[in-house]
């Protein structure tokens, strides 16, 4: 599983730290060199398509590292490998 988180890290987004919600537009924005305020209401524009829109977005959200590199949804498997004391 750490070779697919890393995959995602070696994509080159992160969360900027310039976020208003979540840093989602502000990585793509970054990313793709283009305006971070055209990319936030794309992203907007997203949401009013049915189900996909929202879901999508918590989906890029867990998979997207912070800007120390670690990945919600990795941070969330690892806690959940500890196991009884």
């Amino acid at each position: 599983m750490s070779g697919f988180f890393d995959s995602i890290r070696n994509l080159g987004f992160r969360r900027g730290p310039h976020r208003l919600v979540g840093g989602i537009a502000g990585s793509i924005a970054y990313r793709l060199g283009t305006d971070v305020w055209l990319t936030r209401l794309v992203v907007l524009l997203t949401f009013l398509l049915p189900g996909l829109g929202i879901g999508l977005y918590l989906l890029v959200w867990v998979l997207t590292p912070w800007q120390d590199g670690s990945i919600p949804l990795e941070r969330l498997f690892a806690s959940g490998d500890r196991g009884p004391h």
